[in-house]
C-alpha cells in the first residue's frame, strides 16, 4: 500500500506533470504535421507563417528598399497560391495590399526617385495573386492539394510498374520486359499484365497499347491494367479479349480502342497460343533454322464494336527458341512502315542469338527506336538452350 501511495505520488510531481504534457504536445504536433502533408489537416500554420513574413518584408523594405525592393511581396503570395485554400488566400492577399499601401505611402511618390511602389510593381503582384488564387482553386476542385499531388503521381506511376512486372519462371525460361514512354515521361499508354495460371504451369501475358501516348494514355493505361489484371485468369483464355473489349466498349471514351495480344504458354512443353486484337505479329526465333518467323493471329481492335471474334495462331518454343512480342511503337514511325521496322528489329536481335537474349529488351529499344516520339514496349520470352548460327527473316 505504501509503495503504490509513493508510485502515484511520484506520478503526481510537476517534472511527471511537465514530462507528460510536452508529450502530449509533441504528439500532437507530429500528428498534425502529418495530416498537413497529407493535405487532411488546416492550413492555419502555413496563413500564419505567411502573415508574418509579410511585415517583416515590409520593414525591411522600408529600411532599406534598394536591397529590399516591394516587388519581394510576390514570395509569399507565390507561397500562398502553392499551400493554402482559396479562403485563406483572401486574407494573405489582404494584408499584402496593405503592406504595399504602406510602403506607397511612407517612401513617397515614384516619381521622385528609385526603389519606390510604381505601377509596374502593383500590377506584377497582383498578376501573382490572380494566378496563385486559380492554381489554389483548381486544386480545391480536384481535392488534392499541392503537397500530396507529387506523392500520388509516384504511387500511381509505381503501381502501374508493379502490374507490369511479369512471373518468376522455372528453370530453363527467362522473361524480361522493357518499356519506354513517349517523350522521356513516367507514364505510358503500353502495359503489360501477366500471371501463373492453372497451378503455375501456364504463363499468360497480355500487352496493349492504348490510343494516344504518355500522360495522354497514361490515365486510362492505368485503369485498363486494373481492369485487365482482374480478368487474366479469371476467364478461360478464348473469352480474354472478348471480355476486355466488353470493358472498352462500356467506357464509352472519346479515343476509347486500344491494341492488345494475349499470350498463353505451357510451361512443361512449351506449346503457346497467341490471341491478337489489332496487334503486330509477334516474332518466334527458331533454335533449329535459326530463321525469324512471324506469328499473326487474327482480330479487330479492341474498344471499337461488340461481338467482335478473335482467332488465335498456335506454336511451340522449343529449346533455344524465343518468343518476341512488342508494340506498334518500336517498329512503326511516321517515316517507317511495319516491314521494315520488323527487318530491322530482327536484324539487331541476330546479334543477340549467339550470347544470348539476356539483357536485350533494353538494348534493343535502344538500337532501333531510341528518338522515336512514341511509347514502346519489348517482351521477350525465352526457352533456354543451344541455339545455332545466325538469324535471318
Amino acid at each position: 500500500m505504501a509503495a503504490g501511495r509513493e508510485r502515484r505520488a511520484e506520478a503526481d510531481t510537476f517534472t511527471a506533470r511537465l514530462k507528460k504534457q510536452v508529450h502530449r504536445v509533441r504528439t500532437g504536433l507530429r500528428r498534425s504535421a502529418v495530416d498537413y502533408f497529407r493535405g487532411d489537416g488546416s492550413d492555419w500554420v502555413a496563413l500564419a507563417g505567411l502573415l508574418l513574413t509579410i511585415p517583416v518584408i515590409a520593414c525591411v523594405t522600408l529600411v532599406n528598399s534598394v536591397w529590399c525592393s516591394p516587388a519581394m511581396l510576390v514570395l509569399p503570395i507565390v507561397a500562398g497560391g502553392l499551400l493554402l485554400r482559396p479562403s485563406s488566400l483572401l486574407s494573405l492577399y489582404a494584408a499584402a495590399a496593405t503592406a504595399l499601401i504602406v510602403e506607397s505611402v511612407k517612401l513617397g511618390p515614384y516619381t521622385e526617385g528609385p526603389s519606390r511602389v510604381t505601377p509596374g510593381i502593383v500590377l506584377v503582384v497582383a498578376a501573382c495573386g490572380f494566378f496563385g488564387l486559380l492554381i489554389a482553386q483548381f486544386r480545391s476542385r480536384v481535392g488534392v492539394p499541392w503537397r500530396r499531388g507529387g506523392t500520388m503521381l509516384f504511387d500511381l506511376r509505381e503501381r502501374i510498374r508493379v502490374q507490369s512486372k511479369l512471373p518468376k519462371l522455372p528453370m530453363g525460361w527467362h522473361r524480361e520486359m522493357a518499356l519506354r514512354p513517349a517523350g522521356g515521361q513516367s507514364f505510358s499508354g503500353d502495359f503489360v499484365v501477366a500471371a501463373r495460371t492453372n497451378g503455375g504451369r501456364t504463363l499468360e501475358v497480355v500487352l496493349t497499347d492504348v490510343s494516344g501516348k504518355g500522360m495522354d494514355a497514361g490515365s486510362r493505361a492505368l485503369l485498363l491494367s486494373g481492369a485487365f489484371g482482374g480478368l487474366l485468369g479469371s476467364l478461360p483464355p478464348h473469352a480474354f479479349l472478348p471480355a476486355a473489349n466488353g470493358y472498352l466498349l462500356r467506357q464509352d471514351w472519346d479515343e476509347g480502342f486500344a491494341t492488345s495480344i494475349h499470350l498463353v504458354l505451357d510451361l512443361d512443353s512449351g506449346d503457346y497460343e497467341l490471341f491478337s486484337a489489332g496487334h503486330p505479329p509477334g516474332l518466334q526465333l527458331s533454335a533449329g533454322n535459326g530463321r525469324w518467323e512471324e506469328k499473326v493471329a487474327e482480330g479487330p481492335l479492341l474498344g471499337v464494336y461488340g461481338g467482335a471474334q478473335f482467332d488465335s495462331v498456335k506454336g511451340s518454343l522449343r529449346p533455344g527458341d524465343v518468343l518476341m512480342l512488342f508494340t506498334d511503337g518500336l517498329v512503326e514511325t511516321s517515316e517507317r512502315d511495319i516491314v521494315e521496322g520488323i527487318d530491322r528489329l530482327t536484324g539487331e536481335a541476330d546479334r543477340y542469338v549467339a550470347g544470348g537474349f539476356h539483357g536485350a529488351a533494353w538494348h534493343l529499344i535502344e538500337a532501333v527506336a531510341k528518338d522515336v516520339n512514341d511509347d514502346r514496349a519489348l517482351l521477350l520470352i525465352c526457352r533456354e538452350g543451344a541455339t545455332t548460327g545466325p538469324a535471318t527473316l
